[in-house]
């Protein structure tokens, strides 16, 4: 990336921040595609168009309220694959998540109730997607990523008697919500 580019990308922003339509069509215009491709590197291609969309949204959105302190390109570029990246451990988890509940209730199977199983999984993804933020991803790192509660409460940044709670809490929610 050159200076001239850095500059011209400055200037765009101003615009963009002044509400000119024309700042983002062109911004959209000189990014989109390159960050499709990147992001078609982690993840699908209807998937990658969709984080690329996700990111050019956010710049309308919300350029007048965040300061942008390095290039626009490496920011839109890091924004894009950090989106990636989360999509990926959504899907991850979602596979774990089926995974759990096949090793836990897999006996089920062997039965002729293999209807009753699919219903109680379905129930169980419903209810991990109702729980607080907060209280599903103490579950979800415990149970399915196998984190301790010390290695949870250091990514999270908060103590290991938060992260007993809220997967305590997050166990009490599930067991009414799939009785």
């Amino acid at each position: 990336m050159t200076v001239i580019e850095f500059t011209e990308d400055k200037e765009l922003l101003l615009e963009l921040n002044l509400g000119n339509k024309s700042a983002y069509k062109i911004l959209f215009k000189k990014y989109y595609s390159s960050l499709c491709a990147y992001a078609n590197h982690f993840v699908e291609f209807e998937d990658a168009e969709e984080i690329a969309q996700e990111v050019m949204l956010w710049l309308w959105e919300s350029c007048e309220t965040k300061l942008i302190k390095t290039s626009l390109r490496a920011y839109l570029y890091r924004m894009t694959y950090h989106k990636a990246l989360n999509l990926i451990s959504h899907n991850k988890t979602m596979r774990n998540t089926e995974m759990f509940f096949y090793e836990k209730y897999g006996k089920i199977l062997e039965d002729k109730d293999y209807d009753q199983f699919e219903e109680l999984v379905q129930q169980t993804k419903e209810a991990i997607e109702k729980l607080p933020l907060t209280y599903k991803e103490a579950f979800v790192f415990h149970y399915f990523y196998k984190l301790s509660y010390k290695e949870i409460a250091m990514k999270l940044d908060v103590s290991s008697k938060t992260i007993d709670y809220r997967i305590q809490r997050a166990l009490k929610q599930l067991r009414k919500i799939v009785r």
